[in-house]
């Protein structure tokens, strides 16, 4: 008997109250924040960490060593997506949302506690990238294990809402990271930043940490998932036999999503500052209000797509992106101020915040219960490892290596014209009873 011919998805979805329902929203959303804060924390502080760490004769050699760094994390995400994704398809979605959030913890205790190259030697920067292994394999389970919890949450008329908010997650943990960052650049002295200012934020993500632990802990397994008879036997081979075609249109998807966040959100800040020598911390600070639009944007972008449909609104964000990234950035650089940044950022976060948000819905809508987390956590986190890891890396080196402060936006609109192709092809099930 086949799996999918035992399950009744609309007799699942009535069994489920309401309040059931939030509280595995709520849930599944405070965790995702928890575990993206210290992710998104070390970009923040590339700089300083490659400095601290990582010794080199010129500026420019450490920027680029401690964003290096940042990506190495993501060399880990495509193995901790296959064997999390796997684990997720056979054991269930609770038990690996616990485990990632408990990988997590381990990489921030390295982080927060390693002495600096100068007290330790070279012991320091490997414990450093040890702590971004572990905190990039924990984060290669996170996404297919939320949004495949949220999608079997959901109804069927409300799964954009339920799945936004697992975006929306991310834009909090990047809201609190800029805050907190924010907070302890502009109150801190440039040498108390060098020897205890930067660690406060990993601080703060270890001890919030165990609470997110805690609450994945108490969830209960999907329906859906509980329900079945019969789990795939090898779930990576069967998500790549059944539904290669899903997982490449995936794959660009995310190309565009990962990139803009990674250069947009994270990598922007401090762009401004070096680039156009406007103040870090109000850097910072509009990265907070962009991280802000995007909270509240992804759930409406998500509430949007249960009425209108999902691909409508992904190709109209993907075009709008493509349309506008180059004259945003060279509004930007024709007269540089804290104003235009807020204004670009804002575009920026609502076109990018819909197609982020809306993304994950439409591909768990397209993946069977059997290999849903296995499917989703590969096709996001290959795309991730390529080309959001390294991102960062990659348009700073351009930017050094060819003088042109407009690289940023050569890199965006690339993903974008790669992530509207990837839509073109893909069936919209909005609506439609998960398989």
């Amino acid at each position: 008997m086949s799996t999918q011919s035992s399950i009744n998805p609309g007799t699942l979805e009535v069994r489920i109250g309401a309040a059931q329902r939030r509280r595995a929203v709520a849930a599944a959303t405070i965790g995702s924040a928890l575990e993206w804060y210290d992710f998104i924390v070390y970009s923040f502080f590339a700089a300083l960490i490659g400095k601290l760490f990582f010794p080199s004769e010129t500026p420019n050699a450490q920027l680029l060593i401690g964003l290096a760094t940042f990506g190495v994390g993501f060399f880990m995400r495509p193995l901790g997506a296959i064997l999390l994704g796997i684990y997720g398809d056979r054991r269930g979605r609770r038990a690996a949302l616990s485990l990632t959030i408990a990988l997590m913890i381990v990489g921030l205790l390295i982080l927060t506690f390693t002495p600096t190259y100068a007290s330790i030697g070279f012991i320091a920067p490997v414990l450093v990238v040890l702590a971004r292994l572990f905190q990039g394999f924990s984060a290669g389970g996170e996404f297919g294990a939320t949004t495949s919890y949220l999608s079997e949450y959901s109804v069927a008329n409300r799964r954009g809402l339920y799945v936004s908010w697992q975006m929306s997650s991310q834009f909090m943990a990047s809201l609190l990271g800029a805050l907190v960052a924010t907070i302890v650049s502009k109150s801190l002295s440039p040498d108390a930043m060098a020897t205890i200012g930067w660690r406060i934020p990993f601080a703060i993500g270890l001890l919030i940490g165990p609470v997110g632990f805690y609450i994945r802990r108490r969830l209960e397994e999907t329906p859906i998932f509980a329900a079945q008879t019969r789990l795939a036997q090898s779930p990576l081979g069967e998500a790549f036999r059944g539904h290669f075609r899903i997982i490449a249109s995936g794959f660009g998807m995310v190309v565009l999503g990962t990139v803009c966040v990674y250069v947009l959100v994270l990598f922007l800040p401090g762009y401004a500052s070096r680039q156009f020598h406007l103040p870090q911390s109000d850097a910072l600070a509009v990265t907070a209000f962009m991280s802000l639009v995007g909270v509240v944007w992804c759930v409406i972008a998500g509430w949007i797509s249960d009425r209108v449909g999902r691909k409508p609104l992904l190709l109209a964000s993907s075009i709008g992106l493509v349309i506008l990234t180059y004259p945003l950035f060279a509004f930007l650089a024709a007269a540089p101020s804290i104003g235009r940044l807020v204004i670009i950022e804002t575009v920026f976060a609502l076109l990018v915040s819909t197609f982020a948000s809306v993304s994950p819905t439409m591909l768990a809508e397209l993946f069977p219960t059997r290999v849903r987390n296995t499917g989703l956590a590969v096709s996001y986190n290959i795309a991730v490892a390529i080309f959001g890891g390294f991102g960062q890396f990659i348009v700073a080196w351009l930017i050094i290596r060819t003088g042109d402060v407009l690289a940023p936006a050569y890199y965006v609109l690339a993903a974008s014209v790669v992530g509207f192709i990837a839509v073109l092809p893909l069936k919209d099930r909005t609506g439609e009873a998960l398989e």
